[in-house]
């Protein structure tokens, strides 16, 4: 980490990032590694917009509903939430841009070259209302969250194609891995959140996502490929976790096959140039796996990402831009204080 970082986070003032009451650290967080959220943290919340949302105008645009559900998502695994902590008027005004987002068909996106790839933003919206909804005091507030998050499951359900998954928009009827599991993870924290969600859908993806099985124990880009892509094998294997099936044998193949696929340094090895996503879902993958998995995955990431951040406090994403990165980031490093409840053990 550079002088200037450590610089940024004493010119705020700022103590430990999201230390535990008392000042106690979780094991294998460093006070270092505290220097380098509080740093994250400072970067995003100066990025969010007037209206509420986290735009990023990466090498593949800008899609500020997914950016804003993501930053939702790293604020809030530093313990703020729309009502309470530090950041509670950021983390608000992400809720509110969200919300507003909601379509009258249930579709959570806004105008423009999002569009195109619609359902990523709407199920990482639907992941971070559902991990803020229990949290919501006001009662008309939580009445609008429940609301938005129905018609997003209504939306996702119609939307899921014959063989059982997600593709980039909702009529496309056609499906692919990573925004297979975007839904998945979605559906599950909206259950959790208690907002009804249809069994057959759930059971469906994850049928898909076991005919997505490769021999090596990895998973194909979509069902009737071949060859394995760790960065969605990562993300499925959460998708189990998320379900309790911590025993189940297609998840511990899986997860083998990432730890012997996925790197950890700069040459971003079988992360296929997306570092930042594969180890977004890994790091969840290794957290819920328990400490032996986690004391050998978490120093690595962390030292890596401690030695990759840049002076102002982001960190750059695979392409997609310094919000992105910098929220995934975030979201990895502050596992360990365990406040998202889809991320919990």
């Amino acid at each position: 980490m550079s002088l200037a970082v450590i610089g940024l986070v004493a010119a705020v003032g700022a103590g430990a990032a999201a230390a535990e009451p008392g000042g106690k650290r979780p094991p294998l967080v460093t006070e270092e590694t505290e220097t380098a959220i509080q740093a994250g943290l400072q970067y995003l919340v100066g990025k969010q917009g007037s209206d509420g949302a986290f735009r990023d105008e990466g090498n593949y645009g800008s899609f500020p509903v997914a950016m804003t559900a993501l930053s939702g998502l790293a604020i809030g695994s530093s313990g703020s939430m729309p009502t309470q902590g530090p950041h509670a008027p950021q983390m608000s005004k992400a809720l509110t841009y969200l919300l507003r987002s909601s379509q009258q068909n249930g579709l959570i996106c806004r105008p423009g070259r999002e569009s195109s790839r619609s359902m990523y933003g709407h199920g990482f919206s639907m992941l971070f209302l559902a991990e803020v909804m229990g949290m919501e005091e006001d009662r008309e507030r939580l009445a609008e969250i429940h609301l938005v998050l129905h018609k997003g499951v209504e939306l996702t359900a119609r939307s899921q194609s014959r063989l059982g998954g997600w593709l980039y928009t909702p009529d496309m009827d056609s499906d692919e891995g990573s925004v297979t599991v975007t839904q998945v993870q979605a559906l599950r924290a909206v259950r959790n959140a208690g907002v009804a969600v249809p069994k057959r859908v759930i059971d469906r993806a994850m049928a898909y996502l076991e005919k997505s099985v490769q021999p090596d124990g990895g998973i194909a880009y979509r069902v009737g490929m071949s060859g394995s892509r760790p960065p969605i094998t990562a993300a499925a294997v959460a998708c189990w976790f998320n379900a309790g099936e911590y025993d189940n044998p297609m998840a511990l193949r899986a997860l083998a096959y990432c730890k012997r696929s996925i790197g950890f340094g700069h040459d971003r090895k079988g992360t296929w140039g997306h570092w930042f996503y594969a180890h977004l879902y890994l790091s969840q993958v290794m957290y819920l796996a328990g400490d032996d998995s986690w004391k050998e995955y978490y120093p690595r990431v962390r030292d890596h990402l401690l030695a990759t951040q840049n002076d102002d406090g982001s960190w750059e994403g695979d392409g997609v831009g310094h919000v992105y990165g910098t929220a995934v980031a975030l979201i990895i490093l502050q596992l360990p204080y365990n406040h998202l409840p889809i991320m919990q053990r």
